[in-house]
């Protein structure tokens, strides 16, 4: 069963931090005013996903939102209130992300993607 079946999804675009290869990976986001919200769960195992790792290393990238390709810098919000405020909003509209932290000791990132 997909957890997020029916959740509005994004396609992010990321380069390697090793490779330099560009991917592009699916993933649920949200609206916050003008900006993009992902959250990098990676289901709640104890590590962050590599696309994370990626937008951490190359934050200037672009999304794919429903026809539109989008100019973006990722933010990686790893503690502090913006971000349990983020995840709050997003958890709440999507509850699995209530359990994936629930599932690990790490304090799963928020990423803002802010539109250039």
């Amino acid at each position: 069963m997909d957890p997020f079946k029916g959740a509005p999804l994004v396609l992010v675009h990321h380069v390697g931090a090793k490779s330099g290869k560009e991917r592009i990976a699916p993933l649920a986001y949200d609206i916050d005013g003008d900006n993009v919200i992902i959250i990098a769960s990676k289901g709640g195992t104890p590590e962050n996903p590599a696309w994370f790792h990626n937008l951490v290393a190359n934050p200037d990238t672009k999304i794919e939102l429903g026809p539109d390709v989008i100019e973006v810098t990722a933010e990686p919000l790893t503690e502090g209130e913006e971000r349990a405020r983020l995840y709050q909003q997003m958890a709440d509209k999507m509850p699995n992300f209530h359990e994936y932290q629930k599932n690990t000791d790490r304090l799963i990132p928020v990423v803002v993607l802010h539109r250039k």
